[in-house]
C-alpha cells in the first residue's frame, strides 16, 4: 500500500508539468491547418462519370441523397435499329447535415463519380442551406487531391495491358508492311487511299 496523498502528488506533478509547457495555438482562419492526404471533408460530384444508377442513394445509411433524373430516347445509330434511352441527371443533391462521412457512397460507385475531398469550410449559418446541390458539389470536385502513386511492384492493370499488346500487335503489323514494300495504313486526311493504290 502507497503512502497516503501520493495520489494526489502525482496529479499536481502532472498539473505543473503541463502549466511550464509552451501551448501550442493553431492561429485558424489566418493559417490554414495541415491536413492528411485522406481527409474527409466534403463530397465532391464528377457529373460526366455519373449514370443515374442510384447506387449510392439507395446504399445511404441516411438517405440523404437526393438524385432526380428523366429518361431520354437516342435515336438508332444504324439503319433498322433500334432505338435506346439513357439516363440524365437533372438533380444530385448531398443534406451535410444528415451525412455521417461514413464514405459508404464513394465506396459503392462504380463508374467513380464521387469522391472525397479535403474541403471542410461549408459551414452555414441555416442548417436548410447545409443541402449542396450538383454545382456546388461539382466545384468541390477540383479540390479532390491526385490519387497516390502505384506501387511500382504492383501488377499492371488487365486494361492497360490489353491496350499495349494491341498497340505493339499494330505497331508489328505496320513495320512488317513496310519491310515489305507494302503502303501502310493510309494517313488520316487522305481519303479513301485511291491515289497510292493508282
Amino acid at each position: 500500500m502507497g503512502l497516503p496523498g501520493s495520489g494526489l502528488a502525482k496529479g499536481l506533478a502532472v498539473t505543473l508539468k503541463t502549466m511550464t509547457r509552451r501551448s501550442h495555438t493553431a492561429h485558424y482562419p489566418d493559417v490554414q491547418p495541415h491536413l492528411p492526404a485522406r481527409s474527409r471533408g466534403v463530397i465532391g460530384l464528377f457529373e460526366e462519370n455519373c449514370t443515374v444508377c442510384m447506387l449510392c442513394a439507395r446504399e445511404c445509411p441516411d438517405w440523404c441523397i437526393y438524385i432526380d433524373s428523366h429518361k431520354e430516347t437516342l435515336p438508332a445509330t444504324a439503319p433498322g435499329g433500334r432505338e435506346r434511352s439513357r439516363n440524365v441527371l437533372d438533380r444530385f443533391a448531398i443534406d451535410f447535415s444528415l451525412c455521417m462521412y461514413c464514405g459508404i457512397c464513394i465506396e459503392v460507385c462504380p463508374f467513380d463519380a464521387l469522391f472525397w475531398s479535403p474541403e471542410f469550410e461549408y459551414a452555414e449559418t441555416d442548417i436548410r442551406e447545409l443541402t449542396h446541390e450538383r454545382d456546388k458539389l461539382r466545384e468541390w470536385m477540383w479540390t479532390v487531391p491526385e490519387p497516390p502513386p502505384l506501387d511500382p511492384a504492383a501488377e499492371e492493370p488487365k486494361e492497360l495491358g490489353a491496350a499495349r499488346k494491341a498497340a505493339d500487335k499494330l505497331a508489328a503489323a505496320e513495320a512488317a508492311a513496310a519491310a515489305a514494300g507494302t503502303p501502310g495504313l493510309p494517313e488520316p486526311g487522305d481519303g479513301d487511299g485511291a491515289g497510292e493504290r493508282a
